[in-house]
């Protein structure tokens, strides 16, 4: 594995093109950590409209407005291969839903291209990570690929508040090229090989902070979701382990850390959710009320059922998806899961 390095400041700019596939609020903090290091980011989104008000105000009219952009470190675009015909690196940050809808009008040339996963979602079309659907819908092998993990909250990135990102990638060259492409004042990247082990866990943290937004809305206090918390990271280290064994420390910071920022945090849609529900809405209502898109939910159906295809003892996540799923009552659920903790 790659020595940890530490981020500074840098006054020269790489010619690496790159380009952010989505105009969300985390495709947006991503074009702002690259804007940092890049000459121009290429930034592919969803519709005219975008793409016109970023160009005339420099800004996404939607998310993350108070980040504003030079003119010249943007190329903006609705053409996918455009973008990828044009990058070598390409992130992908759309909502898990959306990911099949951009991808499948991709027909240029993309061999050798390098695809880095910003998604924290199960992607519908095939039911798995994005990191399976990238290599069974588009022979996109694991030395291709990367995943974004770590706690790094895109409205602390606007901020530009220190954050901690780690890169998933098996190959050592493209770790290098990604850290300095992200690393800056504001971020600091750890390098890890464990792709599949980094993206579940982000899957994961969604699901379990929708628990403690639950929690939270029923009346729970801080004693209580320090221990719902404590058990969900053992829960995860039981989940990743069935999945995919690999030398991994579930207390470093793109597993563990990523789960408290997500349980804990106000800017958490997951956990946003979940108190919503805690409170009394139904989970449709809850989701309706949102003007953003909480990745824990639509995850919750498929790794339940992953959880009972491997016959693992989860009950963090049965709980969760009994209530998103099976409208089981929230009150009644989170009283029989109290007495499964420790």
């Amino acid at each position: 594995m790659a020595k940890k390095k530490t981020s500074e400041p840098k006054s020269v700019k790489h010619e690496i093109p790159v380009g952010v596939v989505g105009s969300g609020t985390f495709a947006t903090a991503i074009v702002k950590m690259l804007v940092e290091n890049c000459k121009t980011v290429h930034w592919c989104v969803r519709n005219e409209y975008v793409k016109g008000a970023i160009e005339l105000r420099h800004h996404n009219p939607t998310y993350l407005t108070s980040v504003s952009f030079a003119p010249k470190s943007i190329k903006v675009t609705t053409d996918i291969n455009e973008l990828v015909s044009a990058c070598e690196v390409i992130v992908l940050a759309t909502p898990s839903i959306y990911l099949s809808d951009a991808m499948d009008k991709m027909t240029c040339d993309y061999k050798d291209k390098i695809f880095v996963s910003a998604i924290k979602g199960i992607v519908p079309k095939v039911n798995d990570v994005v990191a399976h659907y990238l290599k069974e819908c588009f022979d996109i092998g694991f030395r291709n690929q990367a995943v974004l993990a770590g706690p790094c909250h895109a409205e602390e990135v606007a901020m530009e508040r220190l954050s901690y990102i780690t890169i998933a990638t098996v190959e050592d060259e493209v770790s290098e090229k990604l850290f300095n492409l992200f690393s800056s004042r504001f971020i600091n990247v750890e390098p890890s090989k464990d792709i599949l082990g980094n993206e579940y866990s982000a899957i994961l943290k969604n699901i379990y902070a929708i628990g403690a937004g639950i929690a939270s809305g029923l009346g729970y206090g801080d004693n209580f979701t320090a221990v719902f918390v404590s058990n969900a990271i053992r829960e995860m280290e039981i989940f990743l382990e069935a999945i995919y064994e690999a030398p991994r420390d579930v207390n470093e910071s793109a597993y563990l850390g990523d789960l408290l920022v997500t349980a804990y945090s106000l800017f958490s849609r997951n956990r946003n959710l979940g108190n919503l529900i805690g409170k009394g809405y139904t989970v449709k209502s809850a989701i309706q009320s949102m003007n953003m898109i909480a990745e824990g939910y639509y995850a919750a159906d498929s790794i339940y059922q992953t959880s009972k295809d491997k016959k693992m003892k989860t009950p963090i996540i049965d709980t969760i998806y009994g209530i998103l799923y099976e409208e089981k009552n929230a009150e009644k659920q989170f009283k029989k899961l109290t007495t499964k903790l420790n």
